[in-house]
């Protein structure tokens, strides 16, 4: 069928916007009508060369949509099912998923993720000359459909806003989840949150969501940090102006129980570790997605008080568990997702959204179709 996408020919260049041939689904994949998909820093770092991807490519990877056809095989959704579309494809079989953590899948599923290809090594995107397109992260959701693994889509109650929950793709989990599932946030702890984008706000969300006190919020921006006040956090930091670490340390009593860094920026890391206060069961969590072959030093002796720090991918999130969770939690107003959406935009703006995005001038940008 033929679709308008938008596709990455070179590295730091504009998306142009074309009409490409998207095939059907196969065994068990299933074709997606898109109605919404936001635009993540994951995206731009491809774009920027950061990470490494197959071009030209459609990118594109926070989607929520309406399922259009099933293919073989694809047996848990039917035509007019709504869903979520997640980056945490899974086998089910393999030992992290048997662990309970499908988003670290160890199969070929996500390594064909940034392959350019979907599960099964084959491309389902071309132009129409016949040159094949690489997909994103197996969703390639910048356009009007998508063909997607049925591992990865969720059903959502059918009065869900798709263009809010479009966020539990990747970002908003990432940071609900990294709370709830990765640290275990409990109620009373101190957490600190390096970043105030879309992640770090859904991460200040489930900290005031599970009753964490104090909440510090670090950013450059101070429209950032007023946005982090109004969905949680109660003590603001402006690193442009002031040390975080030495901040946090003052107002927190030596440092915080859990820190989040939210950015993908190696500095932000090592602060956000030097921020946990030096005692056994200190938490740092690395969310944010740095440049391949990126380092950050960290001071070994806080090791000696067993203070971890440690990676989260997705939010080490159950999709089909926790995303109608937290689309429940959000439409009964007790997680106001719908605040991290600062703007909508046509699949032709797509270039400004990501102008909007690198300029800090929004929280999340969706683009809607």
């Amino acid at each position: 069928m033929k679709v308008r996408a938008a596709v990455l020919e070179q590295l730091n260049t504009p998306l142009g916007i074309e009409e490409v041939e998207l095939d059907d689904p196969k065994d068990n994949e299933v074709l997606i009508k898109v109605a919404a998909t936001g635009v993540c820093h994951s995206d731009i770092h491809c774009m920027k060369g950061d990470l490494s991807v197959p071009l030209p490519i459609v990118l594109g990877h926070e989607a929520a949509g309406i399922v259009e056809k099933v293919g073989r095989n694809a047996t848990r959704l039917q035509p007019g099912d709504k869903v979520v579309v997640t980056v945490a494809t899974y086998c089910g079989k393999c030992p992290a998923c048997m662990m309970g953590v499908p988003s670290s899948c160890e199969t070929d599923p996500q390594t064909a993720m940034l392959m350019g290809t979907m599960a099964d090594g084959t491309k389902r995107l071309r132009r129409k000359n016949g040159d094949e397109l690489s997909h994103f992260m197996a969703q390639s959701s910048f356009a009007e459909y998508a063909v997607v693994e049925e591992s990865a889509t969720v059903k959502v109650r059918d009065d869900a806003p798709l263009d809010v929950v479009c966020l539990l793709g990747c970002g908003a989990s990432t940071g609900i989840g990294a709370v709830l599932n990765k640290a275990r946030v409990k109620a009373g702890s101190s957490v600190a949150v390096f970043g105030c984008g879309g992640v770090g706000l859904a991460t200040i969300m489930a900290a005031k969501l599970v009753g964490a006190h104090p909440i510090v919020a670090v950013d450059l921006l101070d429209s950032k940090l007023e946005m982090a006040r109004e969905l949680g956090a109660t003590t603001l930091v402006n690193a442009s102006q002031e040390d975080p670490v030495m901040k946090i340390a003052a107002e927190c009593g030596g440092g915080v129980d859990y820190s989040f860094e939210a950015i993908g920026n190696t500095a932000a890391m090592t602060q956000a570790f030097h921020s946990v206060y030096p005692r056994p069961g200190g938490m740092a969590v690395v969310l944010g997605l740095a440049p391949i072959g990126a380092t950050f030093p960290i001071e070994a002796w806080r090791f000696m008080r067993e203070v971890v720090i440690t990676g989260c991918t997705v939010g080490s999130i159950r999709p089909q568990l926790d995303i109608p969770r937290y689309v429940d939690l959000f439409m009964a107003g007790i997680l106001p997702l719908d605040k991290l959406v600062s703007a909508h935009y046509r699949l032709e703006q797509i270039n400004e959204a990501v102008k909007d995005t690198l300029e800090g001038k929004i929280m999340r940008g969706v683009i809607t179709f």
